[in-house]
C-alpha cells in the first residue's frame, strides 16, 4: 500500500542544518558550530517569572493572539527601540517562535501562482512555506561583494506582475549581514512603487554590532505594508521557550490569527509571562550577552586574517560565512571532511541556497573557549589542503 503524500512536502528537501548536528551527536570529543542556539541560559529573573506562573496555577489557554500585556510590551519595546506605533489589540500575534509567524504570514498574504522574492544565503525555511502556500519562490542570489546586501537594482530586476512579497532576513542567518537605513530607504521606494508586501524577519535585531538596528517598517510609508517578524530566542536566550511575534497591518494579523487558533489555538503561556519579564527587565542581559558576540565575532575574523581564509565582516547575528572557494571542494564536501577529520561541525553554505556554495556557516553562539579548539583545528584542516 501507498503511503498518501503530498506531492509538495515530498519535493520539499530537509534541512542542511540539522544532518551534520545529528552526526555531531554522536561523536565523541567533536565541537558542534552548526546550530544557531545562544550558549546562554535564559536569565535568571526571566525564568523565575515562568516558574512563579507555573506555581500560581497560570497553565491555561490565552487568548489566541497572546496575552495581552505580552501585546503591549512588546508594543512599547518596538515603540521604544524603532519609533513604531502599533496596537496591541490589533496589530500583534504572539506566534510559537518566528518560525510560525514566518508560516501563517505567508499562508495568510498569498494564493496559488503569486510569487514570494527571497534573498539567499537565508533562513532555511522561507522556500519551503512559500512552496507550501502554493506560492512560487523567486530567489536573489546576493553577492559577497556586496557584503550579501539586498540592492534595489537587485530587488526590481526579480518583480514581475506576479509578485506579492519579498521577505527581508535582516540581520542575516547564514551571513550576518545586516541592512543599513540608505539601504531600506532604497528597497522601501522600490516597493512602494511595485505595490509589494514585506515580511521582515528581524529576529537578532538586537544582535547588531555597527550601529543601531533598523526596521523597514520604520521608514515612511512602509509600516502598512510590512509585516515584521521577531521573537525571544536569540535575543534572550529562549530558544527552548517557543515564543515569537509578528506586527503589522490588522487586516493582515487578522488572517494570521484565524490560521494560527486552528492550527495552534495559542502561544505557551508560561513562556509568556515569562517573555513580559524580559521585556520589562531584560535590556542589561541583552546588552551583556550582546558584548560577549561581539568579543567572539572580532576574535573569529582576527583568525581567519591569521590563516589567509577570506571572509567579509559580518555586523549581525551571531554567525560569520567564509569563503572557501580557494581548495575547490563544495561546500558539502568540505564541511563534511572537516567533520570527519578535526571533529568539528559547521554548516555547508549551500544549506542556504545555492549562493551559499563556497561558503561555510560558522556559528558563534558558543563559549569562546569552544572557539579557540575549533579555529586551531580549522587552521590544521585548512594547512593541510594547501599541501
Amino acid at each position: 500500500m501507498t503511503p498518501p503524500i503530498s506531492d509538495a512536502i515530498k519535493n520539499i528537501k530537509p534541512s542542511g542544518i540539522r544532518k551534520f548536528f545529528d552526526i555531531v551527536s554522536e561523536m565523541k570529543d567533536a565541537i558542534s558550530l552548526g546550530v544557531g542556539e545562544p550558549d546562554f541560559d535564559t536569565p535568571w529573573h526571566i525564568r523565575d517569572e515562568g516558574i512563579y506562573a507555573l506555581e500560581r496555577g497560570k497553565t491555561f489557554y490565552t487568548s489566541n493572539s497572546g496575552l495581552k500585556e505580552l501585546r503591549e510590551e512588546i508594543c512599547k519595546y518596538q515603540n521604544r527601540h524603532q519609533g513604531i506605533v502599533y496596537d496591541p489589540m490589533s496589530e500583534v500575534i504572539v506566534t510559537v517562535g518566528g518560525s510560525e509567524a514566518i508560516d501563517i504570514g505567508i499562508r495568510a498574504m498569498v494564493n496559488p501562482g503569486d510569487e514570494v522574492i527571497i534573498p539567499q544565503p537565508a533562513y532555511v525555511s522561507y522556500e519551503p512555506c512559500t512552496i507550501l502556500a502554493g506560492a512560487k519562490p523567486v530567489i536573489i542570489n546576493l553577492k559577497a561583494e556586496n557584503e550579501f546586501r539586498l540592492t534595489a537594482e537587485e530587488l526590481r530586476g526579480a518583480i514581475t506582475e506576479k509578485t506579492k512579497i519579498l521577505i527581508l532576513p535582516f540581520p542575516n542567518n547564514p551571513t550576518g549581514a545586516i541592512m543599513e537605513r540608505k539601504d531600506l530607504e532604497e528597497i522601501a521606494k522600490v516597493c512602494i512603487e511595485k505595490d509589494i508586501y514585506v515580511m521582515s524577519d528581524e529576529i537578532y535585531s538586537a544582535l547588531t554590532y555597527k550601529g543601531e538596528h533598523v526596521s523597514i517598517a520604520s521608514i515612511d510609508g512602509m509600516k502598512e505594508r510590512t509585516i515584521l517578524i521577531n521573537g525571544f530566542s536569540k535575543a534572550y536566550a529562549m530558544t527552548g521557550w517557543r515564543l515569537g511575534y509578528a506586527c503589522g497591518p490588522s487586516e493582515i494579523i487578522k488572517q494570521m490569527t484565524k490560521i494560527h487558533q486552528f492550527a495552534i489555538m495559542c502561544a505557551p503561556t508560561t513562556s509568556q509571562y515569562a517573555a513580559i519579564e524580559a521585556l520589562k527587565n531584560g535590556e542589561d542581559d541583552v546588552k551583556q550577552m550582546r558584548e560577549a558576540y561581539n568579543g567572539r565575532r572580532r576574535f573569529l575574523m582576527n583568525a581567519f586574517k591569521e590563516m589567509g581564509l577570506e571572509c567579509f565582516e559580518p555586523y549581525g547575528a551571531f554567525y560569520v560565512f567564509p569563503c572557501i572557494k580557494e581548495f575547490g571542494m563544495t561546500s558539502e564536501e568540505f564541511a563534511t571532511r572537516f567533520l570527519s577529520e578535526e571533529k568539528v561541525a559547521a554548516v555547508p553554505g549551500n544549506a542556504f541556497g545555492d549562493s551559499g556554495e563556497g561558503y561555510l556557516r560558522i556559528s558563534y553562539a558558543y563559549s569562546i573557549e569552544n572557539l579557540k579548539i575549533a579555529m586551531e583545528r580549522l587552521k590544521n584542516f585548512i594547512t593541510r589542503l594547501r599541501g
